[in-house]
């Protein structure tokens, strides 16, 4: 393989990453699931291989980087219509503390051991087990947490003496996604889907159907986003 077909393969392949990241958006850093980062390398791979691989034809390197990525666009697209999808392919966020304490199962799903947990707890700066009320392992890798309300910092609000409210959940809990209503969380809360429905009508939803999404604050409203508004 000479020079001049060297470089022409490393512009051929560096031009196609230019157009395909660019039709791809930022998805592939923004929102690095572990199917994002395996696709991310292993277009990297195709292109790579493009360029060094004597015996790997321009044209059929094209066509693999083209359609690996067409199959990724695909895939998102998938992902966003479908909650199913989303939970097959990108997995679920995992409750890893919960009312102050360590869940394990949880912990061993997410593959992670308590000092990679602590160093994740760290990085919130976090020193202590004690400070956290609840924490989430993301899909993306990340770690939310809520500290306990004692270990939270003084607020102008907390300064003029307010009078609590009694809260139904600690943390936001989200009740409809996509138009479907997750029982589990309506069960935990110890709600039914008749108060869901009630709560829909007063805000004048027709049907479960137009809900985007939905959520139950911590002091037992209803927060709703509607389709219409993402159409």
């Amino acid at each position: 393989m000479g020079i001049f077909e060297v470089i022409i393969r490393v512009l051929v392949s560096f031009l196609s990453l230019l157009c395909l990241t660019k039709l791809m958006e930022r998805k592939e850093i923004a929102q690095m699931t572990f199917f994002n980062f395996s696709s991310a390398i292993s277009i990297g791979s195709i292109a790579g291989n493009l360029v060094s691989n004597p015996h790997q034809s321009i044209r059929n390197g094209l066509i693999s980087l083209v359609a690996w990525s067409l199959l990724t666009i695909i895939i998102g697209l998938i992902v966003i219509k479908s909650k199913k999808a989303r939970k097959i392919i990108n997995g679920e966020p995992l409750i890893v503390i919960q009312n102050g304490k360590i869940m394990k199962k949880p912990l061993q799903k997410a593959s992670l051991d308590l000092d990679a947990l602590n160093a994740l707890l760290r990085q919130k700066n976090i020193f202590s087990i004690t400070e956290v009320e609840y924490a989430i392992f993301e899909t993306t890798g990340k770690l939310s947490v809520m500290k306990k309300e004692s270990k939270l910092p003084v607020t102008k609000e907390d300064l003029k003496i307010a009078h609590a409210q009694k809260q139904l959940s600690p943390i936001m809990t989200e009740v409809v996604s996509d138009g479907i209503i997750n029982m589990n969380n309506l069960v935990q809360l110890n709600l039914t889907k008749e108060w869901l429905n009630q709560q829909l009508q007063q805000a004048g939803v027709k049907a479960i159907s137009d809900v985007f999404y939905a959520e139950v604050q911590q002091d037992g409203t209803l927060f709703i986003d509607y389709k219409k508004e993402h159409s």
